[in-house]
């Protein structure tokens, strides 16, 4: 068994990081779930929520997805994601403002917007756990 994992996040434009880490914890959409060196091979949609980084014991790096997928093996774990973005550059005012804007848009929007805003206010709603939750 290896002491580090290599963590890799991706996005549709980058790869946004890339670096030997002590352990990752990935939001899946069944639940938070850890990764050590020599873990076992899995693949996991994710939600929107906040990876967390260590190296060491300490928290290296939060950083909050909006959802995507994992590839987890022994010595490697990639997250595929649209956004990403680290947890303390999140602005609250800019995400209340968004929030607002997209409630108001889904108060006097039609039926075929109604999916897609709910799933943007979700997103947003998340940011703003991101926001507030402590590192573990």
């Amino acid at each position: 068994m290896t002491d580090k994992v290599n963590f890799e996040l991706v996005s549709p434009e980058s790869l946004l990081v890339s670096e030997e880490v002590d352990m990752v914890i990935v939001p899946g959409t069944e639940g938070d779930f850890g990764i050590l060196g020599g873990h076992a091979p899995v693949i996991s949609t994710v939600r929107a929520g906040t990876i967390t980084v260590y190296q060491g014991t300490a928290i290296s790096t939060r950083i909050f997805v909006a959802g995507g997928f994992a590839e987890v093996t022994a010595e490697r774990c990639t997250v595929l994601s649209e956004e990403a973005v680290p947890v303390d550059d999140i602005d609250r005012a800019d995400v209340e403002a968004q929030i607002s804007g997209l409630r108001r848009q889904l108060s006097a929007g039609d039926e075929d917007d109604e999916a897609a805003l709910t799933a943007q206010i979700a997103v947003a709603e998340a940011k703003l756990t991101a926001i507030d939750s402590p590192a573990y």
